[in-house]
């Protein structure tokens, strides 16, 4: 897709659908095929089948800023996406993927086509499920994302340029990822396995077989530089599908709380010791969940769930994974003193859009 105009990390390319090529810098080879030959290919085999091409065909309107004309042009691209769940026919991708597609056509590995429906998508998130008929479809195994440490080897599987499935190989570079300014949510892994243009929607694995995210952009590319690729959580990603399947959206819900990372300015103002991590509440709406659980501002957030809040981003991102009804289990500092607090998560407020 557009956002992926070039390559955005380093690795060896494949471009068939179930080899490797062989490259000093790849995670080392899992098991031997009959030849003798170290290879990842037995573990490819096995989840190959699973990540599908998608193709889109459909219109965009935008308006001329000088003339103020609207003008509506045809597009015609290409992305990936991963077969999650094969007796549904449900497939994971990016939003940006289908967001202006009247048509989509998806292709697995033996080179059926078949038309996709759209289920749902989540710009803010940038995903998306689509359903195709469920006849002979291979799905692919969820990992878990948490697990993941810096330096562990992954594989990314897609479609870039069109000219057929490709792997590569490389590690996970950095977890936790945010203030990108791609998404409006960010907790991204960043890889240096390399994705190319087309590879958006497609799987990030690890050497077990399993999705551990759903690659989706770059930034820093140059004529020298293949830049930073980054994916998406596959357990973010499951969370957000499992609300499109059910609502066709994801449906919001708030505390009603302001946080900001604790930096060293805003913990001088409020008086504060430096935590270790964590997301500091700066303001708490009347009457909102949040000030009827009793939080109060300058509570620092350090766990959400069983989750440690590594900064305000990630806490950012949790909450709105949270369903409306379900109650936030929170461990909050105040003054030093460690708290317990749960707060049953409403609908957010809608904010009306300007004209």
């Amino acid at each position: 897709m557009n956002r992926l105009l070039a390559a955005i990390a380093m690795g060896a390319a494949v471009t068939t659908a179930t080899a490797l090529a062989a490259d000093a810098d790849i995670p080392p080879p899992v098991a031997p095929p009959a030849s003798g030959t170290l290879s990842l290919a037995p573990v490819l085999r096995k989840i190959t089948p699973a990540v599908v091409s998608i193709e889109i065909k459909g219109r965009v309107t935008t308006q001329d800023p000088k003339t103020r004309r609207r003008e509506t042009r045809e597009v015609h691209e290409v992305g990936s996406g991963v077969v999650y769940d094969a007796k549904q026919g449900l497939i994971l991708t990016n939003h940006h993927v289908i967001e202006h597609a009247d048509e989509i056509t998806v292709t697995v590995t033996d080179s059926r086509t078949m038309k996709a429906k759209r289920v749902g998508g989540d710009p803010d998130f940038d995903l998306a499920v689509i359903k195709v008929p469920t006849e002979d479809l291979a799905s692919m195994p969820f990992g878990d994302s948490s697990q993941l440490e810096v330096g562990d080897f992954v594989l990314a599987i897609g479609y870039p340029a069109n000219i057929g499935q490709s792997v590569t190989s490389g590690i996970v570079s950095g977890l936790h990822r945010s203030n990108i300014g791609i998404e409006q949510f960010e907790n991204f892994i960043q890889t240096d396995a390399a994705v190319y243009p087309g590879n958006s929607g497609g799987a990030l694995v690890n050497l077990q077989g399993s999705l551990v995210g759903i690659n989706t952009a770059f930034i820093g590319a140059t004529a020298t530089n293949p830049g930073m690729g980054f994916a998406i959580p596959v357990n973010m990603a499951r969370i957000i599908a499992d609300q499109i399947v059910e609502f066709g959206e994801i449906r919001r819900g708030s505390l009603g709380f302001t946080i900001e990372d604790p930096t060293p300015q805003l913990l001088r103002e409020l008086k504060l010791t430096a935590p270790h991590g964590g997301a500091v509440i700066t303001k708490i709406a009347p009457g909102s969940p949040g000030e009827r659980a009793g939080l109060k501002p300058g509570d620092v957030v350090t766990e959400v769930g069983d989750r440690t809040v590594v900064g305000s981003a990630f806490l950012r991102n949790r909450l709105a994974l949270l369903r409306v009804g379900e109650v936030a289990e929170l461990a909050v500092l105040r003054e030093g003193k460690p708290l317990k607090i749960r707060a049953t998560v409403a609908e957010r407020e809608q904010r009306p859009r300007s004209k």
